[in-house]
């Protein structure tokens, strides 16, 4: 099993060994604002609550033909700041279907999602998406490499519409992966590197930004036993030494052991209010 640290996070002091002059020292800041000028990061103000996200009355469903299929009913919970919560249940109870919502990348049809100081359900799909770029990390279960771009091109991805400039592109970069343990993999292409090693190139492109949260979709569903250990062990280090907020969708319960928090889904109901990890 390779060890990984998490060496620096983002405010640290870092040495630059290129693009400035050598044994420079530079403060390794988040990617700030996009390059449109979007007002999409969070202000930080709500920390003193402790709580990150807070899901009020929600509700989503799906219509097919005249029919309407709910997927989340009346769902209302809270998550902490550095919470790692794991999303359980069985296929088709809404699990997916909330992670997205939480993310952004869907809306409901009714009640609240405030991240910070944002109700997310509020935004239009212009300031959602700035919103999803500067605040929220995704990992998916089948990494969503692109297939012709090197590890670092693909962990670069997200900070291209951000005003940072090459230099400072090349130091997060490189710095996520430093974290995930890929830093003699940089040049590589996905094909050349292992399932595991993909799903760390995944990770680093979904840190790179500093993001608010971390939504991980069945990370490990696609990896053999050694490496999904390897992969839940780097996100439990992301967590407890970066301090990073993770929800993540499993149906593995050797996944589920590394959260702090089980919460069960059951035909779109949450089926317990605050499950403490007992597994």
């Amino acid at each position: 099993m390779t060890a990984v640290t998490t060496g620096a996070v983002f405010g640290d002091m870092v040495e630059i060994t290129s693009g400035a002059a050598s044994g420079d020292r530079a403060v390794l800041n988040p990617p700030g604002r996009l390059k449109n000028g979007s007002r999409v990061k969070i202000n930080e103000q709500w920390m003193d609550s402790g709580i990150i996200v807070s899901i009020s009355k929600l509700n989503k469903s799906y219509h097919r033909g005249d029919q309407t299929i709910p997927v989340l009913t009346d769902i209302s919970f809270d998550i902490a700041e550095g919470e790692f919560l794991a999303l359980m249940g069985p296929s088709g109870s809404g699990k997916s279907t909330l992670l997205n919502l939480i993310a952004g990348i869907d809306q409901p049809d009714s009640g609240s999602i405030i991240i910070g100081d944002v109700d997310v359900t509020t935004l239009s799909e212009t300031e959602l998406a700035g919103w999803r770029a500067l605040n929220v990390g995704f990992i998916f279960q089948f990494y969503n490499l692109i297939p012709v771009l090197t590890a670092f091109e693909n962990v670069e991805l997200p900070l291209i519409l951000t005003p940072l400039s090459r230099a400072e592109r090349k130091a997060h970069v490189e710095m996520a992966l430093r974290v995930v343990g890929l830093a003699d993999r940089m040049d590589h292409y996905p094909g050349q590197l292992s399932g595991g090693q993909e799903q760390r190139v995944a990770i680093a492109r979904a840190i790179v930004i500093d993001p608010t949260i971390l939504v991980a979709d069945e990370p490990t569903g696609d990896l053999d036993r050694v490496s999904a250990e390897e992969i839940m062990d780097l996100m439990d280090r992301l967590n407890q030494e970066s301090k990073k907020t993770i929800i993540m969708v499993t149906h593995d319960p050797r996944a589920a052991r590394k959260a702090h928090v089980i919460r069960h889904l059951d035909k779109g109901i949450l089926t317990n209010a605050d499950s403490q990890n007992t597994l």
